[in-house]
């Protein structure tokens, strides 16, 4: 079961954000929410893992900075909606398998190939914590902003009306 543990405002350059902390008892999950979702129906949501090349360190290796820029700048257009950062670093993998994909990677494999070819899962995400924050949130339905099929099917398991998609990169 996820709790909300803090909350504050954070100023981004794609406008004000109420930022909540959420914690599963194993790992904290962040929701920057823009506008009032609550009972809100076709909610603009982008279900993001965190990425240290691409944020923090601006590798031109991935496209995850682009995906979240794309996101917040839908998202303030729209005037509300929900980004919900996960931690789980390298498709879930860490980022010691993210390191050691790398070399399969620039030989050409996809990144879920480099990952398996690295000795790691494809993909070892879980989307479940996004699904419980959506609920704790009362959001009614989300319209998904992602180019990844496996992320509404988590959701929509989980109870979340999904009803439609928005790709993220351009």
């Amino acid at each position: 079961m996820i709790v909300k543990i803090a909350e504050g405002n954070l100023r981004t350059k794609y406008g004000e954000f109420r930022e909540m902390l959420f914690y599963n008892g194993q790992k904290e999950s962040v929701a920057l929410i823009m506008g009032d979702v609550q009972d809100g129906e076709d909610i603009l949501c982008r279900v993001h893992s965190s990425c240290l090349f691409g944020h923090a360190f601006n590798s031109i290796e991935c496209d995850c900075r682009e995906q979240m820029e794309v996101s917040q700048q839908l998202i303030q257009q729209e005037g509300r909606g929900i980004v919900i950062w996960l931690d789980q670093e390298g498709k879930g993998n860490g980022h010691y398998a993210l390191l050691k994909s790398v070399e399969h990677k620039r030989r050409g494999l996809a990144q879920a190939d480099a990952y398996e070819a690295a000795g790691f899962k494809r993909d070892a995400r879980d989307y479940t914590p996004s699904a419980e924050i959506l609920n704790a949130l009362g959001v009614r339905s989300i319209r998904m902003l992602t180019n990844n099929p496996d992320k509404v099917d988590t959701l929509t398991r989980h109870g979340i009306r999904v009803t439609g998609t928005v790709p993220t990169t351009r």
